[in-house]
Parts: C-alpha cells; structure tokens; sequence
C-alpha cells in the first residue's frame, strides 16, 4: 500500500507522524509524495485554534475530493476534541488521543 501523512500542528505531532511512517514502513508500505496517487492518507490533526481546526478541515475534503477511492485515517487532537464533526467529512479511520 502506497501511504502519505500530513501533520498540522505541535513537534509531538511531528513525532506522533514519524513514529506512525515508520511502522508502515516496517510493515512493507511504500511512502508517497504529493505527486502520487496513494492508498491512503493520514492526517495527524492540530486544535489550538479555530485557525488550526479550518485548516484540519480543508485538508480532509481537499484529499477526499482529490482521491475518493482512497482510504482516510485522522488522528491528533482534533480529532479527539470534535470527532462528530470530523465523521461528517467522509473519514475512514477516527482515532484520537487516548
């Protein structure tokens, strides 16, 4: 499966991303680039802001547009502080901090 991640956000965020690469990795995923068509895509997820939730939310419909056949995983904050809101978007995969 060839997978991409986006994190918006804190340092642990970024941490949280490269941690979450590197399983899939060790796995025998392929990581993507913008100029792929992945399988899948992973949206690590920021809320200190309304800024920070308008941003998590363009970016899921902008993936979900661009690849509707593609799998959609978003974690993070944002997705533990409003996971109603995020389920509206189409999401595949909802996990949040705890």
């Amino acid at each position: 499966m060839k997978f991409q991640c986006y994190t918006l956000g804190c340092k642990v965020n970024q941490y949280e991303t490269q941690a979450m690469e590197q399983q899939l990795l060790a796995l025998g995923h392929v990581s993507g680039t913008d100029a792929d068509d992945c399988d899948a895509y992973l949206i690590n997820t920021c809320t200190v802001t309304a800024v920070a939730d308008r941003k998590n939310r363009t970016l899921i419909r902008r993936l979900r547009r661009e690849h509707p056949q593609a799998v959609i995983g978003v974690c993070g904050c944002y997705a533990q502080s409003s996971p109603d809101e995020i389920r509206k978007l189409d999401v595949d995969v909802l996990i949040g901090t705890d």
